[in-house]
């Protein structure tokens, strides 16, 4: 059988399909992983070394898998921004990471110029100032990089509560051809084996943890990669169909958006290859759940996990049994719900959650006090609030940022943004706290009206009757808000305060 691994299927299978890029061309692992080559060759002649960091500002494509493999079989740390970012933000991480190099695409030329790197720049098509990314390792010959040892990914977290830090790992030194164990485990806990006629379609940017963990992976396994360039619902229809895709990485807001597509659109495509839908990065309402597995049977399995280590995970067939579960710790991690004085709470009370990945190690790059403060012992968190029933199983309530303290009486707004969501006039919503000068915080909903719906006090009005009959007096909205769009990333992750901050500027908040 083929040894996994880029380098490998190269040498054994140099023209599977490694990548079917955003315009439909084609990349063999032959030509990926020449040019993995190449851009490794060129960055070690220009000096960088294993431990340096390289940012990259560069959409979903090929372009960027090159690269990505280019820095980890030479040992450096690769950091993807997100394009919505900032000149100014982008400057930012680029210090903060201490990178050697920048490498932009032309579509973000402003941001890009504006970011002002003082660092050796490369550009995808052409931008002012910087090299052509063609031009890197062009000059050097055609062999493997001098120095190859595993690099890593160093992610920035989102930022939600402050500016952007960096997880950055310890590299292990090591050998690149080999993939390392915890990736087979990772992909084993969705069963999903290497080659196997396995085709993984990516709808999201590669900036989040996930998204790039589950392209990199499955292109070390021999799956060939699908890449969007901006998710579409019909598209992704049409995409699994055309490719016979067997998995894909997901969040709620795509599956809400496929939902909402008529009918006769919805079954006019064949879905039946997907093996597995992995879902994560924010919770599901059950109700949008219960209607995916209606449609695309029992293939979705759902999990919860950080950029910094450790998670659960849950079946179809188990979510089943407990809706709205986000499953039992994965092999070798560990979930424990401790209450404010870090002491373990019992099953159903719930507390912050904390997890551990069996010996793995991380720091927030450049804050200390931020990387102590999320730990208790050899545990850390996210933040997220919940409880473990009986079984082990975790239920998530909320982030602790996000909880609502109204009278004395504590509301997680994703329980009421999960009945709200489910009305057929609303396409999004947001639930949040803001000031009142007797219970502390009252709640307040902002709703994205679905398509061609208007807002205004009878859909209010409508809206409260319809949560009222799903949810406790004290949880329910005392006012309603509408937007055309809410702020989210293409992640489907919702800046919440942005819409929560104007409400409380000049006051603070308890939490």
């Amino acid at each position: 059988m083929t040894a996994i691994g880029l380098w490998n299927i190269a040498r054994d299978q140099p023209e599977l399909a490694a990548v079917v890029d955003p315009n439909g061309a084609t990349l063999s692992y032959r030509e990926l992983a020449a040019a993995a080559d190449r851009y490794g060759r060129g960055l070690q002649a220009m000096g960088l070394r294993p431990g340096d960091s390289l940012v990259v500002l560069l959409p979903n494509g090929a372009d960027l898998l090159a690269v990505f493999f280019a820095t980890l079989q030479t040992g450096l740390h690769l950091v993807p921004v997100n394009w919505h970012l900032t000149g100014a933000e982008i400057a930012y991480i680029i210090g903060d990471s201490g990178a050697k190099a920048f490498i932009a695409h032309e579509r973000f030329t402003e941001t890009a110029v504006a970011a002002g790197a003082p660092v050796p720049k490369f550009s995808v098509g052409e931008i002012a100032g910087f090299q052509s990314l063609r031009e890197l390792g062009a000059a050097e010959p055609v062999a493997r990089p001098e120095i190859r040892t595993l690099g890593a990914p160093m992610l920035y977290t989102s930022g939600t509560t402050g500016r952007p830090k960096g997880v950055r790992r310890p590299l292990t030194g090591a050998d690149p051809d080999e993939v390392p164990v915890a990736a087979k485990w990772f992909f084993g806990i969705f069963g999903l084996t290497p080659f196997d006629g396995h085709v993984h379609l990516c709808g999201s940017p590669l900036y989040h943890t996930a998204v790039l963990n589950f392209v990199a992976n499955s292109v070390q396994f021999g799956h060939t990669c699908v890449l969007m360039d901006r998710w579409d619902a019909e598209q992704m229809l049409l995409l699994v169909q055309q490719h016979r895709v067997t998995h894909s990485h997901m969040v709620p807001t795509q599956f809400r958006r496929l939902l909402a597509l008529p009918e006769p659109v919805r079954r006019g495509y064949d879905v039946s290859s997907l093996r597995v839908a992995i879902h994560g990065a924010a919770p599901c309402p059950t109700e949008v759940k219960r209607q995916m597995l209606d449609w695309w049977g029992p293939v979705i399995t759902e999990y919860y996990a950080a950029t910094e280590g450790g998670g659960t995970s849950i079946t179809a067939q188990e979510w089943l049994r407990k809706p709205g579960s986000v499953g039992l710790p994965w092999p070798g991690s560990v979930v424990k719900v401790l209450d404010e004085r870090g002491e373990e709470l019992p099953a159903g009370e719930i507390g912050t959650v904390y997890m551990r990945m069996g010996g793995s190690t991380f720091s927030y790059h450049g804050d200390e006090e931020k990387t102590r403060n999320s730990r208790v012992g050899d545990l850390f968190t996210l933040g997220d609030m919940g409880y473990l029933d009986a079984d082990g199983y975790l239920y998530l309530c909320d982030r602790r940022a996000d909880m609502i303290i109204t009278g004395g009486v504590n509301v997680y707004p994703a329980e009421v943004e999960g009945e709200l969501v489910c009305h057929p006039k609303v396409a999004d919503v947001a639930v949040f706290g803001i000031p009142h000068a007797d219970w502390g915080e009252e709640v307040k909903a902002v709703v994205q009206p679905a398509d061609g719906v208007s807002p205004g006090a009878e859909l209010t009005a409508e809206l409260l009757a319809y949560a009222g009959q799903r949810l406790a007096r004290f949880k329910l909205p005392r006012s309603i808000d509408y937007l055309a769009e809410l702020p989210r990333d293409p992640n489907g992750k919702l800046y919440k305060r942005k819409l929560r901050d104007p409400y409380w500027a000049g006051q603070e908040r308890a939490i």
